[in-house]
């Protein structure tokens, strides 16, 4: 029992040290290529400038970024969740199952209900309109 136990640790510990060491290891490996003339070493003002969300570097204060980015995203994750969680529930259930075939499919139908009333109040709010008639 305590062999089992002290195995299932040994694994987490072997996965934590490759997720450091791969990591680790390919930066110092790029690192090191410089001093070989692999990669090439050119620093300038621009490219050690911080670059973020696709506006450009060269202002002196970074430009306003639209929200309904933000929100067509957090939609988008929001309704993909729910095809993440329908396709596991298709593959091990399905529709005609004999052992769950009722219980599973009313509990599908009930998040699809209340998924559906969430795309609807989106809907209805203009959440999904781009241009607003504000």
């Amino acid at each position: 029992m305590f062999e089992d136990y002290f195995r299932q640790y040994a694994l987490l510990i072997i996965f934590a040290a490759a997720a450091v060491t791969v990591p680790i290891g390919m930066l110092m490996m790029s690192y090191m290529a410089q001093f070989v003339k692999i990669r090439p070493f050119r620093p300038t003002a621009v490219k050690e400038s911080a670059y973020e969300g696709g506006m450009p570097p060269f202002s002196d204060r970074p430009a306003r970024f639209n929200f309904r980015y933000y929100n067509y995203a957090i939609l988008f994750v929001i309704f993909d969740v729910e095809t993440v969680f329908l396709f596991p529930w298709a593959v091990k259930y399905g529709v005609m199952s004999s052992q769950f075939g009722f219980a599973a499919l009313t509990a599908v139908l009930i998040f699809l209900l209340i998924v559906t009333f969430a795309y609807g109040y989106a809907w209805r709010k203009g959440a999904l309109e781009w241009v607003t008639n504000e």
